[in-house]
């Protein structure tokens, strides 16, 4: 078994805990779905926010949805000048029996503009 990187994305309409869960765990739930993991696949996530997020840690909606067991981590973004606002980013590190051409990163909503090149 493999260790994989699976990245994705997703811009906030607003900065509210209660959205953030529901953005971050839509993107979550869309990671492990399209790429056929489970919890147990999972070695660890790392989070980060654009510096105009307060509302809540990204990784309390990994809980949220039953990623309890593994090892999550929050940072801010570069606040860079012109950068998209109100986006969570994911880097999870997972097994998987797949090949690296063949991971889905998922990148939702307005957030696919950031990475064309892969966003799925």
């Amino acid at each position: 078994m493999a260790v994989r990187a699976v990245r994705g994305a997703v811009q906030l309409e607003r900065d509210e805990a209660g959205h953030m869960d529901e953005q971050v765990g839509a993107l979550l739930t869309a990671i492990m779905e399209r790429n056929d993991l489970t919890t147990d696949d999972l070695i660890s996530i790392w989070f980060t926010a654009t510096p105009d997020l307060h509302s809540d840690f990204p990784a309390a909606a990994a809980r949220k949805i039953g990623i309890v067991d593994v090892p999550l981590i929050c940072a801010q973004e570069l606040d860079i000048e012109g950068a998209m606002p109100r986006v969570v980013r994911i880097l999870a590190h997972v097994e998987s029996d797949r090949p690296r051409s063949d991971v889905a990163h998922v990148y939702l909503g307005a957030a696919a503009a950031l990475r064309k090149d892969i966003a799925q």
